[in-house]
């Protein structure tokens, strides 16, 4: 059974799985109230960019220039990947 999140998170078991797939807490109560919520249907939006582990080191590194992440440079790329996703 999922631990209940409150009222914020409409879908604890969703919650739950992305966040042991490595989402960050704003992001996976955003796609668990979304697919909680009826009239969204969060599977038909977006989803057309690749997963970050199929990117290449150096696209990550890229997307973290973009989003102007200290320390990128001395990550790996699974490091890439993490801080990309708690951003």
């Amino acid at each position: 059974m999922a631990k209940d999140h409150g009222p914020s998170v409409k879908d604890d078991e969703v919650y739950e799985e992305l966040r042991k797939k490595g989402y960050s807490k704003q992001k996976s109560a955003a796609i668990a109230n979304a697919q909680a919520n009826d009239d969204m249907e969060p599977s038909r939006k977006g989803g057309q960019a690749p997963p970050y582990e199929d990117w290449t080191k150096d696209d990550l590194y890229r997307r973290t220039q973009e989003l102007d992440i200290a320390g990128r440079s001395d990550m790996s790329k699974s490091e890439l990947i993490e801080v990309l996703r708690d951003n």
